[in-house]
């Protein structure tokens, strides 16, 4: 389990990994209070947010961004175990050096983030999405970085950049379409059966029965919601488990295209290649 903290431009960004081989409770909490927003990796992590007799929990964590307020009386817990290891990366700031931010990101957060600016409890939570997938593949990077010394930071503070970037974007998309939380819970479970079901999923008409949303509002919302149409957010998944899966020899490239749904191994080469600007047989 490793725990590490940068501080980049009055940003504390805290980064945690933890692998496994029992179930393992890992606690959090912060010296003072803090604007944050924590992105969530691969994993699936249980997390309990606890402040005084008061307890948030959230049991489905992958791709998560979540938006918070916390003091030094909230603590985070997570629990992880073998077939859920953590990664998370939490970037924060304090209200009083808003004002100090670099490229009018205090601005962002006081006029996007406004309850977490002026909290009125120990915890406030703020918005909380799924991360598109330009920003889960930002998140990915950040945790399998191939640098090292300077350059490793170089490449990191423009990465947490990129990511605040995309955060405040997809939180502008959200708040203009003005999606309801019951169908927030209805796209989420429809990007939960696609991931189960990642080599064989079921059709847009069979998605759309099963989550109990129209055909329309399924392609309309998920779009919005996940900032790709349905079937390109599972061909980004898809690529992306076969990519980790080739970089940590756990599969062949042909293994891995059949691991994640693809019949052909031109086709799969082909897709694989337009996402990430090489083949897969070039992976080191």
């Amino acid at each position: 389990m490793t725990r590490d903290i940068i501080d980049i431009n009055d940003f504390i960004i805290l980064v945690e990994e933890a692998k496994v081989n029992e179930a393992t409770i890992d606690s959090c909490t912060f010296d003072e209070p803090l604007i944050a927003v924590a992105f969530y990796g691969s994993g699936n992590v249980d997390l309990k947010v606890k402040y005084g007799d008061k307890l948030k929990e959230f049991n489905h964590t992958t791709g998560l961004a979540l938006s918070f307020y916390a003091d030094d009386k909230v603590e985070f817990i997570h629990t992880v175990s073998s077939s859920k290891p953590l990664e998370c990366l939490v970037i924060a700031t304090s209200i009083k050096v808003l004002d100090k931010l670099p490229n009018q990101e205090g601005e962002l957060f006081g006029e996007m983030l406004t309850q977490l600016v002026n909290p009125s409890d120990h915890y406030v939570e703020g918005p909380h999405f799924i991360m598109t997938p330009e920003m889960q593949a930002i998140v990915e990077g950040l945790f399998n970085i191939q640098y090292n010394g300077k350059t490793k930071m170089m490449f990191f503070r423009s990465q947490i950049t990129t990511l605040l970037s995309h955060f405040f974007g997809q939180l502008a998309s959200l708040k203009t379409e003005k999606i309801s939380t019951q169908e927030r819970g209805q796209l989420n479970q429809a990007k939960d059966i696609l991931l189960k079901n990642i080599d064989n999923p079921p059709s847009l008409n069979e998605l759309s029965k099963q989550i109990g949303l129209n055909t329309f509002k399924l392609k309309k919302d998920f779009k919005a919601y996940f900032g790709v149409p349905v079937f390109k957010y599972l061909q980004n998944e898809r690529l992306t488990l076969a990519h980790k899966l080739i970089r940590n020899r756990d599969a062949t490239v042909q293994e891995a295209a059949w691991h994640v749904g693809y019949d052909s191994l031109s086709s799969f080469s082909n897709a694989f290649e337009k996402k990430f600007g090489y083949r897969p047989s070039q992976i080191k």
